[in-house]
Formats: structure tokens, C-alpha cells, sequence
């Protein structure tokens, strides 16, 4: 089993926001990731997917959109982005899922094989430009959910296990590369976290080493719209 993962499809089956706005690269953005996904992935493999994965306001219409992903191969994990307006009550999120190769990760734990995935939105860090006395409880708030997805992490982890963190938030800033998030991380032995939010021109490694856990931004405009291998031996 291989795991990949890819974020921020900002996709819009039934609404209009085209991406393409953003920039040239956006155009047909979704069948540049698909192309990259079928040369890729395997039934047996993994997709982590950061967030941001549907404009949808509404379940049935996010449902709309998580249907395009329904004939590529793999098993599909997500966890909700800053944009994913449509995400409210896990349970219905779940139970619209298109089929069981979907799974969606919120403040839990999944294992497949022999990784455990941990999954939660995280925050802006301190750190970030305009961080504010809001976005402290948020942090904080974030922080407290992650620690209950590694108690569930801990009831399923059994001795060989690799745990990975999928997340949508980058879980530390350019100019901040310690925070509660990177400890809780460290302090439970993490050996790879996936995040995505960030997008542009502005400065952000697509890979980062800390402390004997790699950090990989896998926002799809960052990557060149291209699914990232997530090594976990």
C-alpha cells in the first residue's frame, strides 16, 4: 500500500467559481489532478485529501462534487478545509459518502494497514501575519481536538504502526516552526503530517523535516496539480 495525498480541489460541479481566476494553471485543474492520480494510484493505495474540497454550501451539493472522484482508484480519506462550508454533522457527511472507498476524518482516527491516520482542521498558528485574539481560541480550541483524535489513535495503534497526521491548516508558520500543534505531534510520535492552505506566490516549503517528522504541503496549485507520495517508513 502506498499512501499519496493532494488538497485544496476547490471543486464547483454546482456552483460557479471557476478557478481558472486565480491563475492560468487553474484552468481544467481537475482533469490535469486525474490524469496524475490514474498514472499514480492503485486500488490498494491510499489518497489523503487537506481540505478545501468542495465551493458546495450544502451537503448534496459538496455530494455532487465528491462524485467526481468516485471512478479513480484508491481509498479516499478527507478532512474538512477552512472553505468547506458544506461540512456540518460528521455522521450525514458520512452517510452520503458515493460509496466505501470514502472516509472522513474529524477529531478520530482511522487505521488501514499499518498506519493510523489522525485528522482534524487545525488553525492559523501565532505566527502568522494578523493573528488575532479569535484566532487564539481557534488555536487552542484545535489544539484540544487533535489531542482527543490521538486518544483514539492510541486505542488503535498496535506495535509497527505509523502515524500519520492529515490536517488542513499548516501546522506552524514561516516565522513560528514550534507551536502546541508541532509538540502534540512530536510528543506522540508522528512520523509525516499532510497539510494544504496555502496557495500563490507566497513562500512555503512543499517539504519540511522537524524533529523526526516530515511535513509535506500538498495544496494541488503548490504541487503543480500532482498527487505527493507520503513516506512513512
Amino acid at each position: 500500500m502506498k499512501i499519496f495525498a493532494i488538497g485544496d480541489l476547490h471543486l464547483s460541479t454546482t456552483s460557479d467559481k471557476p478557478m481558472d481566476v486565480f491563475g492560468g494553471g487553474w484552468e481544467n485543474h481537475l482533469e490535469k489532478i486525474k490524469k496524475d492520480w490514474l498514472g499514480k494510484v492503485s486500488q490498494e493505495d491510499v489518497v489523503l485529501i487537506a481540505g478545501d474540497v468542495s465551493w458546495a454550501m450544502k451537503l448534496t451539493d459538496a455530494v455532487e462534487d465528491l462524485r467526481q472522484l468516485q471512478d479513480l482508484p484508491g481509498r479516499k480519506i478527507f478532512v474538512r478545509g477552512n472553505h468547506d462550508y458544506w461540512w456540518n454533522g460528521i455522521g450525514k457527511i458520512r452517510a452520503s459518502a458515493p460509496d466505501e472507498s470514502y472516509a472522513f476524518l474529524q477529531t478520530d482516527a482511522l487505521k488501514i494497514g499499518h498506519t493510523v491516520l489522525v485528522g482534524s482542521r487545525g488553525w492559523t498558528c501565532p505566527g502568522s501575519p494578523d493573528f488575532s485574539e479569535q484566532d487564539e481560541k481557534l488555536y487552542k480550541r484545535e489544539v484540544a481536538r487533535f489531542r482527543l483524535a490521538f486518544a483514539d489513535a492510541r486505542r488503535l495503534m498496535e506495535e509497527g504502526d505509523k502515524l500519520v497526521v492529515l490536517t488542513h491548516y499548516p501546522p506552524f508558520s514561516v516565522k513560528n516552526g514550534e507551536t502546541e500543534f508541532t509538540r502534540l505531534f512530536e510528543e506522540n510520535g508522528v512520523c509525516a503530517v499532510v497539510f494544504g492552505h496555502i496557495h500563490g506566490a507566497s513562500y512555503f516549503p512543499l517539504r519540511t523535516e522537524k524533529n523526526g517528522i516530515t511535513y509535506y504541503l500538498t495544496a494541488c496549485d503548490k504541487a503543480n496539480f500532482t498527487l505527493t507520495e507520503i513516506r512513512v517508513e
